[in-house]
């Protein structure tokens, strides 16, 4: 049974995979960072000291009084939607983020295979060899001797 472990933890696919994780979790934080360090501050720079939405709620009962989501949640259930217009915001620019990567990887290949050498000839099999030779062989019959 460990040897069957072994065998399956070992195989390719589940090394490539194991690896496309880490290296995922580690563009992840880059990507956090370009939302959260670069685009954001912009966002707010843009909208005269930004815009939070991460506070805006809708209570669900009349009792609750305070102004901040979490001072909120400790008085009783609220929908937190502003929250949920945060991640969507941040989701967009994930998205726009990573589109323009993709494109820009795409761009270089294309590039690449622009200036690639063009592929050979494909090699001629046996039978059109043999068949080029019949060929030459009945051609240089046909010719009078001189």
């Amino acid at each position: 049974m460990l040897k069957e472990f072994r065998e399956f933890a070992l195989k390719g696919n589940v090394v490539d995979l194991a690896i496309g994780v880490i290296i995922g979790a580690a563009f992840s934080r880059i990507v956090e960072s370009v939302v959260g360090d670069l685009f954001m501050p912009l966002i707010a720079w843009v909208t005269r000291g930004g815009v939070d939405f991460s506070n805006y709620f809708l209570p669900l009962s009349g009792d609750i009084t305070a102004t901040s989501l979490d001072a909120a949640r400790a008085q009783g259930a609220v929908i937190a939607y502003g929250a949920f217009i945060t991640q969507a915001i941040n989701f967009l620019i994930v998205a726009w983020v990573l589109f323009l990567v993709v494109k820009a990887i795409n761009e270089v290949k294309r590039q690449a295979e622009r200036n690639a050498p063009p592929p050979p000839p494909p090699e001629a099999t046996a039978d059109v060899k043999l068949l080029t030779e019949i060929r030459d062989l009945l051609a240089d019959r046909a010719r009078p001797s001189a």
